[in-house]
């Protein structure tokens, strides 16, 4: 069931979205561009309101909860209406919780280890994270060999320039990134230049 956000897009947008305001015609430009996901980050004191306005006023929007961390968050998300859950990490509390909402669940994993502890919760899509700095490219793509069954979705440190070589890894399903909305064209208003830059990423696969 996780799997199956990767077919969705190339690039999972990972957004910060301070305004819930900004939200709604956020997610519509990516739509138009063709990103039909979006992870918005529990980081500020609006992201769950964004959460729910998204999951009521964009229908064709997929969207996600990041950077859970907690229990408490996995159902304040999924009462928000999140449709799927991603987190930076993973411990026995949170992953119980996040098996028990019943939502597609992508923990974050930095070590073989992690990703071994994962795969026996029956967990076979992850996020690896953070993506450069735990040994980028190379690292998961010798990753392969011993766990050729886990599928990745790599955030930290890609960027527009990097994701095409991320995606050719045999074991990437869509990269995260935040380059699709950058801070100030949301603080702009610019949604103009977010649906352009969602309709770059689309060809990423090509």
């Amino acid at each position: 069931m996780s799997r199956d956000l990767f077919a969705i897009s190339p690039v999972v947008p990972v957004v910060v979205v301070g305004d819930a305001a900004d939200a709604v015609p956020l997610a519509e430009a990516l739509l138009r561009g063709g990103v039909g996901i979006i992870e918005i980050t529990l980081r500020t004191p609006d992201a769950l309101a964004a959460v729910a306005a998204v999951a009521k006023a964009v229908p064709g929007m997929r969207v996600g909860a990041g950077t859970v961390t907690t229990p408490e968050q996995v159902e304040a998300a999924r009462a928000a209406g999140a449709t799927f859950l991603v987190s930076p990490g993973a411990t026995g509390a949170l992953v119980d919780a996040a098996l028990a909402s019943g939502l597609p669940f992508l923990p974050g994993a930095g070590t073989v280890s992690e990703m071994l502890a994962l795969r026996e919760r029956g967990l076979d899509a992850l996020k690896f994270f953070p993506a450069e700095a735990s040994g980028g490219r190379a690292y998961l793509s010798s990753v392969a060999g011993p766990l050729p069954d886990l599928a990745f979705c790599p955030t930290g440190g890609i960027g527009a320039g990097s994701a095409a070589d991320w995606l050719a890894l045999p074991n990437v399903g869509c990269v995260g990134g935040s380059w699709l909305t950058p801070a100030d064209a949301v603080r702009g208003h610019d949604w103009d230049r977010i649906e352009r830059l969602a309709r770059e990423a689309t060809t990423l696969r090509e």
